[in-house]
């Protein structure tokens, strides 16, 4: 079999998959309609989030066994057109989930505890002691909403808190010891802190808006690992302001490329022109999941699924 790779991995994706047999090419230059062309060669596409996976690469995909996505999610991926050809949709959250619970975490304390305001402070010559008083995380809620891999994982982490962790996720029965499922409505009443670990779908874009923000009975604070897409920004400027929203930690925003390469080329949004000046708002660049570990364990799981599938 032979697979084309689109982006570069850990080195051990293609040694292992060349010790299994596999003949593996690598073309991380090509525009889409270049690699379109001479995508009917290969059996199998190994990319992480160069381009969209749509219905006429899939036409001109003609012998495409798999898609191995080295990450959590699949949106980039015409995941139901791909079915409909019979091609398998492999992807790695196993891989990076351990990152993304640790991340999250980090996130939560640094705000609490206004730890890269105060470093700012520090190094700007103020000493302001009283300005940078934090709040604990033990006695505190924490909501989260999705409860798969990187749910799992962030809960995992609390279990050193006296906190109580709720979860709401659409299937039913997925809580666990560390986590009581819930309905929406009892998460909103209760949660101090709401983290977000849901893929990006047509019901969970714009999830976090005015209406879904204000049926909270506290403020709260917001952590967003998943997709940036999730939380309509202008939404999430206006709570801040008023204080519905304590403070929030964002890996991922709403103005995000699909590639999540790059952020908007355009003219900065006014939402984002606030987020960059507040004090009470942690931003990374979707690197929650994004380690020295999570980059070999994804390439792993990657090769693993192949193995397990498509070798004798």
């Amino acid at each position: 079999m032979r697979i084309l790779h689109l982006d570069t991995n850990h080195p051990l994706l293609i040694q292992q998959l060349t010790d299994l047999g596999f003949t593996n090419d690598e073309d991380y230059t090509s525009s889409k309609a270049e690699i379109e062309a001479k995508i009917q060669q290969y059996d199998g596409l190994v990319i992480r989030s160069r381009f969209t996976i749509d219905k006429s690469f899939l036409d001109a995909a003609t012998n495409l066994k798999f898609i191995g996505r080295v990450g959590a999610g699949l949106e980039n991926i015409d995941c139901d057109y791909a079915k409909q050809k019979d091609v398998y949709l492999i992807s790695a959250p196993e891989g990076n989930r351990n990152a993304v619970g640790e991340h999250a975490l980090g996130m939560l304390l640094s705000l609490f505890n206004k730890l890269n305001k105060a470093d700012n402070d520090v190094r700007n010559g103020k000493w302001l002691r009283e300005d940078n008083r934090g709040v604990e995380l033990d006695g505190k809620t924490i909501g989260l909403i999705g409860y798969g891999n990187m749910g799992k994982a962030f809960a995992k982490k609390l279990r050193g808190f006296d906190v109580e962790v709720l979860c709401y996720d659409i299937k039913p029965n997925v809580g666990d010891a560390n986590c009581k499922q819930v309905t929406l409505e009892e998460l909103q009443q209760k949660a101090d802190v709401l983290s977000l670990h849901t893929p990006q779908t047509p019901q969970t874009i714009n999830m976090i808006n005015n209406t879904f923000i204000n049926n909270f009975a506290k403020p709260f604070w917001l952590i967003n690992t998943a997709r940036g897409k999730s939380v309509v920004t202008q939404d999430l400027v206006t709570a801040l302001k008023s204080g519905k929203i304590l403070g929030a930690g964002l890996d991922v925003l709403e103005y995000e490329k699909a590639s999540f390469e790059s952020l908007f080329s355009s003219k900065i949004p006014e939402a984002f022109q606030y987020l960059i000046q507040a004090k009470n708002v942690l931003l990374t660049p979707h690197v929650a999941g994004w380690t020295v570990e999570s980059k070999e364990k994804l390439a792993q799981t990657i090769v693993d699924k192949i193995k397990a599938k498509f070798t004798p």
